[in-house]
């Protein structure tokens, strides 16, 4: 089967014609509860389906988080697959949220889970934990560039506990954090018109401004919304590299459904806030 347009070339597409907005697919217990569903199979498909019907025309990309379909077992990774199937088909881009990291044979049959253009669950990208040493990442980035698929690794995330690990300063002087930015920034090296393997950077950790984040690649931004990030906040977030940056915004957009014209209201908000903070810059 032959491999996908590289990832960074579809998504800089993408994002040049729809903004750069990722919506998550989280289906908290708490969100079907509020939808009116039941915390079930038939809950879960339904709300992964109206969010897809929803906003897959329209969003550059849609982020399911795997966790919450792989709680109801089976029956739940079924509806992630046809979730993603259906979100690929209308246009979006799936970055699979599942955080995967291990090393050798382990972390290359994640990587076929996921990255294998022939797998169930192929999506365009993929979420990657790099803290048992970046080269443990290897076999999931030869799959990618085999594929066309990308990556997105945590480099400097939004949760407080982050910092204890991301921050811890190398030898070299170098924190963590850094490292993996530049990792990724070789990684990039050359490509046009964006590489394919990107960062995970939060919206909320204000001027990033000692960190060089021109990787050549996306940096995924969580923490808009509820996490209080705003569009606004974006540029002083991420200076220079704004252009490549997806924002990524998930309750803040899913607490409007299960109205399908509701979801679209919200999500265009967030995109035209979005489009006039990028303007600035």
């Amino acid at each position: 089967m032959s491999p996908l347009e590289p990832f960074g070339a579809r998504l800089r597409r993408a994002m040049d014609e729809r903004g750069p907005l990722c919506v998550g697919i989280d289906p908290h217990a708490s969100l079907l509860t509020e939808w009116g569903l039941n915390d079930d199979v038939a809950g879960l498909e339904r709300f992964s389906r109206t969010v897809v019907e929803a906003l897959a025309d329209r969003v550059a990309v849609l982020k399911p988080q795997s966790a919450f379909f792989e709680r109801f077992g089976s029956r739940g990774i079924a509806v992630l697959e046809k979730s993603v199937e259906e979100a690929r088909a209308a246009g979006a881009l799936v970055v699979m949220d599942a955080k995967r990291g291990d090393i050798g044979s382990t972390m290359a049959a994640y990587a076929e889970s996921f990255l294998r253009k022939d797998a169930p669950l192929f999506s365009d990208a993929l979420t990657v934990s790099p803290y048992l040493g970046y080269g443990s990442l290897t076999p999931a980035i030869e799959l990618a560039r085999e594929s066309g698929a990308g990556l997105f690794v945590l480099a400097l995330t939004s949760n407080p506990e982050g910092g204890e690990v991301q921050h811890a300063v190398r030898a070299d002087g170098r924190n963590i954090g850094a490292t993996m930015l530049a990792h990724l920034a070789a990684e990039n090296a050359g490509e046009e018109p964006l590489g394919s393997f990107g960062a995970v950077v939060g919206a909320t950790l204000g001027d990033l401004s000692s960190y060089d984040l021109a990787i050549n690649g996306p940096i995924l931004a969580p923490g808009i919304g509820a996490q209080g990030a705003t569009p606004a906040d974006l540029s002083g977030v991420f200076g220079s590299a704004l252009r490549n940056v997806v924002p990524n915004v998930s309750r803040s957009v899913l607490r409007h459904g299960p109205d399908v014209g509701a979801l679209r209201t919200a999500s265009d908000g967030f995109a035209e806030e979005i489009r006039v903070a990028f303007a600035t810059v």
